[in-house]
């Protein structure tokens, strides 16, 4: 009986999730950014409000909460405006708390950015990134359509 009530439980915040998820993501297509329907998106994000039209993110990705996504630099200026640069994230990432990816970073297909990690520069696909500023930590990961690492091995150590 207690497993059931417990499937049902997960059943039913399962759709709800789903149902906010739409909601989530409609809402930061409307605002004008450049994200693809199937991107899931957590709470208390700070996307670039100056240029949203500067963050491209494709499918199948996760952001989670307190995750920071520039695309502008104040410090840098064209006729006395801020230069505006487009930021990217690949297809299959995963972008884990409080990380922040700075004005005109590009991030390759199958990442995985670790929490609060500060990414400074270009990202090549398929690896794993973490500290400030970011490094890579492990190479040649396998990411599925959910953003869910494939390819690590509890033997190894990973996890």
């Amino acid at each position: 009986m207690k497993d059931k009530t417990l499937h049902m439980k997960f059943a039913v915040r399962t759709f709800l999730a789903k149902k906010i998820q739409f909601v989530r993501n409609l809402n930061y297509r409307l605002r004008g950014y450049d994200v693809h329907p199937s991107v899931i998106f957590e709470r208390k994000l700070h996307l670039d409000r100056l240029y949203p039209r500067g963050i491209h993110i494709k499918e199948n990705c996760l952001i989670a909460s307190g995750v920071t996504i520039l695309c502008h630099d104040h410090c840098k200026r064209v006729n006395n405006q801020p230069l505006l640069i487009d930021t990217y994230i690949g297809r299959n990432c995963f972008i884990a708390v409080g990380a922040t990816i700075l004005p005109g970073v590009k991030i390759g297909d199958e990442v995985i950015v670790g929490a609060g990690a500060v990414v400074t520069k270009e990202v090549p696909a398929n690896c794993i990134v973490a500290g400030n500023p970011a490094k890579i930590i492990r190479e040649k990961i396998r990411m599925n359509d959910a953003a869910e690492l494939m390819n690590w091995s509890q033997e190894k150590g990973w996890f």
